[in-house]
């Protein structure tokens, strides 16, 4: 680590030794973002047991101290109520400045966490699209994406140029949270640190740059990207930066309004451990043509079973998906609005998996129930975070309920769903994923 301490060292000048102070302390920022789809901040603040702290780089973001361990067996983790997420990885979704309606591309999203992050911010209004080129990686992502109750997403394991190049100008937004060095991950990660070398920094600014030049190709007139990674490397950030804006003059830094971390290239923003999270880079970039629409594409409706839809009114109130409704093999999907041709792009799930048909019967899927609220579920429980029954349920047991219920139950956790079951007879039969359950 000479080398990379030698870089910082030219880098950060004075404040190198500050820098130092905090690489060499043990201690290593934790934070979580509270998922507004599912829970205010007001309401998960009153439900965490330790004191609270908030970030400085987003009004979700909240530190996790460091007596708070195995945070992720919460129910409320559970439920989707929030995300754990390094602090300064939230930065980089606030420069790109999501309004309700937006088409947004995270082009490189495993595990999750910016991509349910925009999802809050379109507050299932408009439309996300989450790819990952790692097919493992994109089973991460999609499972994040369920649990946080995301209805209006794409989720794809495509190769950037091959998606871009398919969708041409049909973006309003799009973020490169491009694979790096991760530098800003030393403290977190000791195989970033054993993976380091001059030589892999370059071959992450190549990378990187061509990725953000197959971006660009999905981007509408007018539109904006924001580059972000999570190193402190000068040739995977100004370096990649300037190098972009000398291949495309039609494309401008623009100021994101935020104050966190410290501005490099007049408007991009860089953030040090000294600066409140571990580590990272984002800049944003508008490309400066005429500001138009994204294009339309039309899809041909198909002729859904009337069962399904009486399936739908028996779970759901009001249809909460929409009507929009599709069937592939055996999976009932509820599509979102404004759909682009998803063939030949490998996607993993487009909207919510409503149900899976099986022999003479629906089953309801998970990711419905997770996108429901209590009100839109027909029958649905509710217990608190510290309930012995939320335990049980968590852990795959059967619990025991009113004995007026009957039938697809919504559990909840302080009225945040967290996934279902079926009543009969005062029992609940447990339909919470076995990948998922709790072991303890």
């Amino acid at each position: 680590m000479e080398i990379f301490l030698e870089r910082m060292k030219s880098l950060l000048g004075d404040e190198f030794e500050e820098f130092l102070k905090f690489y060499n302390n043990e201690k290593i920022y934790r934070g979580l973002r509270v998922n507004t789809l599912k829970c205010s901040v007001d309401k998960l603040i009153t439900l965490l047991n330790f004191t609270i702290e908030k970030t400085p780089f987003c009004g979700e973001g909240i530190y996790i101290p460091d007596e708070v361990q195995s945070i992720g067996n919460n129910p409320l983790h559970h439920a989707g109520a929030f995300y754990v997420q390094e602090p300064s990885a939230t930065s980089a979704v606030e420069m790109l400045d999501i309004k309700e309606g937006d088409r947004v591309l995270d082009l490189c999203a495993a595990p999750g966490g910016k991509s349910t992050q925009i999802a809050a911010k379109l507050n299932s209004k408009g439309l996300l699209w989450s790819n990952e080129v790692v097919k493992n990686r994109a089973k991460i992502l999609l499972s994040n994406i369920e649990r946080l109750g995301v209805k209006n997403a794409v989720v794809s394991n495509c190769y950037p140029d091959v998606l871009c190049n398919k969708l041409k100008g049909y973006f309003d937004k799009i973020l490169v949270d491009a694979p790096c060095s991760g530098e800003g991950m030393f403290r977190k990660n000791s195989e970033a640190q054993n993976e380091w070398s001059v030589e892999h920094v370059k071959s992450c600014a190549a990378r990187q740059l061509q990725i953000l030049n197959s971006a660009k190709t999905a981007l509408r007139e007018g539109g904006v990207i924001v580059y972000s990674t999570c190193t402190f490397s000068e040739e995977e950030n100004e370096g990649v930066i300037t190098e972009f804006l000398k291949e495309n003059p039609d494309f401008s830094i623009e100021d994101s309004g935020v104050n966190f971390g410290r501005p490099t290239l007049k408007y991009a923003r860089r953030i040090f451990p000294m600066d409140g999270g571990e580590g990272h880079f984002a800049v944003k970039l508008r490309k400066n043509s005429q500001s138009l629409p994204a294009p339309s594409f039309k899809n041909n409706p198909v002729k859904i079973p009337d069962n399904v839809y009486e399936f739908y009114d028996e779970v759901f109130v009001d249809r909460p998906f929409g009507n929009k409704l599709e069937i592939i093999g055996e999976n009932i999907y509820a599509l979102p609005d404004n759909l682009p041709d998803t063939k030949g792009l490998n996607v993993l799930r487009k909207g919510v998996l409503l149900g899976e048909i099986k022999k003479n019967r629906i089953e309801p899927h998970h990711h419905a129930f997770m996108c429901a609220k209590p009100e839109q579920c027909r029958r649905y429980v509710d217990f608190d975070v510290n309930s012995e029954e939320i335990k049980l349920f968590l852990h795959g047991n059967e619990i025991k309920v009113d004995e007026s219920l009957k039938g697809y139950t919504a559990v909840c956790v302080n009225k945040i769903t967290a996934g279902f079951g079926k009543a009969s007879g005062g029992s609940l039969k447990n339909k919470y994923p076995k990948g998922l359950r709790t072991l303890k």
